[in-house]
């Protein structure tokens, strides 16, 4: 199966970039038979889309951090597929029935923010469920009784797929349902699943497939449905070399979406294959967006060679992300890899402070007589 041209002949082209609110899905939502299930802290309609007539039942959501809107895009991808009369589409409408939350933090989206109107983060709200939207997801998950949970997120430019420099694009993690992380029947249907995603991911994206730390949280939703004994997989779409729009990962999550179905709907999914999905490596904070090496700086009158590292911040700023970089941190940074590297041989900071980089300080400086880097940049 060709899924690179599968996506770009059923991508959702409207949707495009880092900031996806309910306004951008809505038309899209208005062609199909959607259902408002109630609403956000702020007012705002949270819709369920249901689909299929097969005996295996998938639950999926996505945007409960309203700031992470990469699997969003990918979801709408899908549903252009299963929509069309591709042959594939009409396999997976068979084989399934889907329940989708397209958007389960519309308020967050639109302030572009993790937490909800209450600041509250929905993915730590499981136990004491005292959010509209978190409740709202409850009772779908409780009402529909999925087979599988797709849980779907965005993660952050600063990990990798291990501690050897490559950059986690897309990331995975079956929930622990207890303290001791132990695996059971429930865990390994998800863990065997992974494991197919990611042996299609590695001929697109070989070693930047990533493995989310398992630590046992009953807060989080996923490992809540796990405990309740629903196979649950965490989809975390991260960064490809130079997307910081995500569109080439929106592309990876796209494939993991649909070969992990067509896993579930060719296997009975009992092989137990947790040994491979240990073996996919585990994410690392190792990567800044920017680093800088041997600088020289002027330190109470004695020079000094260090390195420092930058790091985008995304600003929501009079509706539009502005990707804003500040330096994040100095010394030796061992260990760690930029997106973007820059030997300075030894030539001297300055910047229109004290001539020192700074925590927190905006990524505006000059290296020598004549290079002046803006927002993190070489100009």
């Amino acid at each position: 199966m060709d899924y690179i041209e599968l996506h770009k002949e059923y991508k959702a082209n409207s949707l495009f970039g880092r900031y996806i609110t309910l306004k951008d899905i809505e038309p899209l939502l208005e062609k199909l038979p959607t259902e408002i299930i109630g609403h956000s802290v702020l007012g705002k309609p949270i819709y369920k889309y249901t689909i299929g007539t097969g005996t295996t039942k998938v639950f999926m959501w996505s945007q409960m951090h309203g700031n992470e809107s990469t699997t969003t895009k990918a979801l709408f991808d899908v549903l252009n597929m299963i929509h069309s009369n591709n042959e594939i589409g009409a396999r997976l409408l068979k084989e399934f029935t889907f329940c989708i939350l397209p958007m389960v933090n519309p308020d967050g989206a639109e302030l572009y923010t993790r937490e909800n109107a209450n600041k509250v983060d929905l993915n730590r709200d499981s136990v004491d469920v005292s959010q509209p939207e978190s409740q709202l997801l409850r009772k779908v998950f409780d009402d529909f009784k999925p087979h599988f949970c797709f849980n779907l997120h965005d993660q952050r430019t600063i990990f990798g797929a291990g501690d050897a420099g490559n950059v986690a694009t897309v990331s995975f993690l079956a929930p622990s349902f207890n303290e001791n992380r132990d695996s059971n029947a429930i865990r390994s249907k998800a863990m065997n699943v992974i494991v197919a995603m990611n042996d299609e991911l590695q001929k697109h994206i070989p070693n930047q497939v990533g493995r989310f730390d398992d630590g046992f949280n009953i807060n989080c939703i996923g490992d809540m449905f796990t405990f309740l004994n629903v196979p649950t997989i965490l989809f975390e779409a991260g960064h490809f070399q130079e997307d910081y729009y995500r569109e080439y990962t929106r592309k990876m999550i796209f494939i993991a979406l649909i070969s992990g179905l067509k896993h579930i709907y060719e296997n009975d999914v009992v092989d137990i294959k947790n040994a491979l999905y240990l073996q996919i490596p585990q994410n690392k904070v190792v990567f800044y967006d920017f680093i800088y090496k041997n600088v020289k700086i002027n330190y109470d009158g004695k020079e000094k060679i260090t390195n420092f590292a930058a790091q985008y911040k995304e600003e929501l700023i009079d509706g539009k992300i502005q990707f804003n970089v500040y330096i994040a941190e100095i010394g030796e940074l061992k260990g760690k890899f930029g997106h973007f590297q820059y030997n300075a041989h030894k030539m001297l900071y300055k910047d229109e402070s004290d001539g020192i980089p700074k925590i927190n300080q905006k990524a505006n400086f000059c290296l020598g007589k004549d290079i002046k880097f803006v927002n993190g940049i070489k100009k």
